[in-house]
């Protein structure tokens, strides 16, 4: 990840949309990558303090089939990785926790997960004190 770019833009004053579509080395073939991955690793090449995925469910649940039992904290995260601990996650969830996980490890403060479907998510979520999705945060 190469985070100049992303700087160069927002000191001109820009705001920077980052496609997920990449030409491959050869320059031949292009490659659909995960968004949730380049999301996490450009936070971590920018030094974010916080990460903020939208998605189409309300964030990480006990039962995914129970919107009820969302977790709203995850809750002094280690590194990932051989000596770091999981995130619990169902499903789909998988790769978007391991970006997430992978994240905190990487330096990220915190990182939420959001249903962007509800409208103001993202105000909820920042300015509540219970919030709206799941936040998983960096070990203290």
């Amino acid at each position: 990840v190469e985070p100049q770019v992303v700087h160069d833009a927002l000191n001109c004053g820009y705001i920077p949309v980052v496609s997920t579509v990449a030409l491959g080395i050869d320059n031949d073939t292009a490659y659909n990558i995960n968004a949730d991955t380049a999301a996490a690793k450009l936070a971590e090449a920018l030094h974010a303090e916080k990460l903020i995925l939208l998605t189409d469910v309300r964030g990480l649940l006990r039962d995914p089939k129970d919107e009820e039992t969302l977790i709203h904290v995850v809750p002094h995260l280690r590194g990932a990785g051989p000596g770091g601990r999981r995130a619990p996650s169902p499903g789909g969830m998988i790769p978007k926790m391991e970006c997430c996980v992978d994240a905190i490890a990487g330096g990220v403060e915190r990182v939420h997960i959001l249903d962007g479907r509800i409208p103001h998510s993202i105000l909820i979520e920042l300015l509540s004190d219970e919030g709206i999705g799941t936040m998983l945060q960096k070990e203290e």
